[in-house]
């Protein structure tokens, strides 16, 4: 019956105080795979809600994920985003915001980048510059403009910003906007094959189960899978029955 996330299309999650009421422990649903909230300028906002950030690295804690990311009007999301919502989300449940570490230029090591950023600037906007001598698109070098003070002039300091744009993220987008959801029937109330301990002959798949995986083949192929697994534990817990003396 699914999780919680898009609930307007019909998986609402509605089933888990049922299931809880029976005996069975359920965590509270959760957003995965969304986006997060960032305070924009107006002018980020206005010029480039919209536009893709390609090509980078994105580091939350320990995490590193190279990809794209879409800025919006409320901030950011996209694939590489939503890999590391689990440990973004955390981080707001726990301290209210997220760091959110973004390297524009991860082909390149900060040495190379600095000496590229050493040859002469000559008549060209700090704009301009950036993209030939940087090969930053419009889009990163907006980003760039988001950490408060000026962009550095020298380029050890300019390639380390480069490098590293952090940007607070200061929320996590709603179920209602999530691609998929954390939370569900934990594994402690299930046997090996995904019946419910409290309440035998019932079986569980996909996301009415507590796991969460990045979006794409590995949501489906997860969901699949256990579906499978259920299907078969409950073959099993049938012939079982079948058998067993009345």
């Amino acid at each position: 019956m699914g999780g919680a996330s898009w609930p307007r299309l019909g998986s609402d999650g509605a089933w888990a105080p049922a299931l809880e009421a029976a005996g069975t422990p359920v965590a509270p649903f959760q957003p995965s795979n969304a986006g997060f909230n960032v305070e924009w300028s107006d002018i980020l906002r206005d010029r480039f809600a919209g536009e893709p950030l390609k090509a980078a690295g994105f580091t939350a804690g320990p995490l590193t994920v190279r990809g794209e990311a879409m800025l919006t009007r409320y901030g950011i999301e996209g694939g590489a985003i939503y890999a590391l919502s689990p440990a973004l989300r955390e981080a707001i449940t726990r301290d209210g915001t997220a760091t959110l570490v973004i390297d524009l230029r991860p082909d390149l090591s900060e040495a190379v980048l600095a000496e590229r950023l050493s040859r002469p600037r000559g008549k060209d906007s700090l704009t301009n510059w950036l993209r030939k001598a940087g090969g930053l698109s419009p889009v990163a070098i907006a980003l760039m403009r988001e950490i408060p003070g000026e962009i550095p002039t020298g380029q050890e300091k300019l390639a380390k910003r480069i490098k590293a744009v952090r940007l607070t993220l200061t929320g996590m987008q709603g179920l209602e906007r999530a691609i998929s959801s954390a939370g569900g029937v934990t594994f402690e109330g299930l046997d090996d094959r995904l019946m419910l301990t409290a309440r035998p002959g019932v079986f569980v798949a996909g996301e009415m189960i507590d796991w969460e995986a990045p979006t794409g083949g590995y949501l489906l192929q997860a969901s699949f899978a256990s579906g499978v697994a259920a299907a078969r534990g409950a073959l099993d817990w049938l012939a079982q029955n079948e058998k067993a003396p009345a």
